[in-house]
């Protein structure tokens, strides 16, 4: 009798051992609905992280800064490892969306529904939204994270259809995401190492005047000036560079001009599909101007951000301003053609 109440009582403890185990576990909805609740509640965030891209010949890195105010204000500084200057702004706030070069005294001003238009691999919110929105999304937990794998919703880039989320178990924050390709390989990684909820701004964070201050170095501009007086050619300042990705085209023709402040080269490409590309340096910029509009959207190419037009895509890189204009390239291959110029083809 006492063997059969000792087994009963230990029966009951591991079944109440189990039950609280069960119970302790979250399932996926359990954790969907608490990573709606985080996003609707911010007041605001930041975060930093490190990307690292592996969508062309050599892998690209970025330090991220992530700033987000209730009210849809946000700020993303993009830094690149090899290069400060070519660090970049974007930014949202009550005037609009725009893309800031401060080093280059350039800002483009888009109209565009930015960042709820495309997925943002560093942006909470719009992690949260592709996790909600597939419903085939997997879900996995860990000692340490939460991780679905999900689709993406990447409109300059079909090649990358999946990413997986990692979020933290205790803060249900982002941890890390990987963006795949169709064959499940990592090209974007991006690994957050801080992430702080409901921080205070200053009441001009999300100012363009502020974010653009330090633009433009006048000592340089007057150094450029002078090297350009003694060596009397600014087209020998520009080093062309050809893109990788012609889409069948050849380069038919280059015309190279040069301009009071600048060089200028226009390169000709006919073939399967005609366009043109023009890179453009100039030695000297002007007092900061009013951000040039585009009725477009942002592109990220990678290692610069793209402005995209109908069928021009502007964009800047070590200094050099470059358009590329066709009505016969597709978006996708507008995009292949501005990576391939400094290597970015996606594989």
């Amino acid at each position: 009798m006492k063997k059969h109440n000792a087994f009963k009582v230990a029966f009951i403890l591991v079944a109440i051992v189990g039950l609280l185990a069960a119970c302790g576990e979250k399932s996926q909805e359990d954790v969907v609905a608490k990573l709606q609740e985080t996003t609707e509640d911010l007041e605001g965030y930041k975060a930093t992280a490190e990307m690292a891209m592996n969508t062309g010949s050599e892998e690209q890195t970025f330090a991220i800064d992530v700033w987000f105010q209730k009210d849809n204000k946000y700020r993303v500084k993009l830094e690149n490892g090899m290069d400060q200057q070519e660090s970049q702004i974007i930014l949202k706030n009550d005037d609009g969306v725009f893309v800031l070069t401060p080093a280059l005294d350039k800002s483009f001003k888009f109209q565009t529904e930015w960042p709820d238009n495309s997925s943002q691999p560093y942006l909470f919110q719009s992690l949260v939204t592709d996790v909600v929105n597939d419903p085939e999304a997997t879900f996995e937990s860990t000692d340490n994270h939460y991780v679905f794998k999900t689709k993406t919703n990447y409109q300059s880039n079909n090649n990358l259809p999946y990413q997986e989320v990692y979020f933290d178990k205790d803060a249900f924050t982002p941890a890390m995401v990987k963006v795949l390709d169709k064959d499940g390989n990592a090209l974007v990684n991006v690994t957050f190492s801080s992430f702080e909820l409901d921080p205070t701004f200053a009441e001009d964070d999300f100012s363009m005047e502020k974010n653009m201050e330090g633009a433009g170095n006048k000592g340089e501009e007057s150094s450029a000036s002078e090297d350009v007086e003694a060596s009397g050619s600014v087209t020998d300042d520009l080093m062309i560079v050809y893109p990788q990705f012609t889409a069948g085209a050849e380069n038919t023709s280059k015309k190279e001009v040069e301009m009071e402040d600048g060089a200028r080269v226009i390169l000709t490409f006919e073939g399967e599909k005609n366009f043109t590309l023009v890179e453009e340096k100039r030695l000297s910029e002007n007092v900061i101007s009013q951000p040039q509009e585009v009725n477009g959207e942002i592109i990220n190419l990678g290692n610069t951000i793209g402005a995209l037009e109908e069928n021009t895509l502007q964009w800047t890189f070590g200094g050099v301003d470059y358009t590329l204009a066709s009505d016969e390239l597709t978006r996708e291959e507008m995009i292949q053609v501005a990576q391939s110029v400094q290597g970015q083809v996606v594989k």
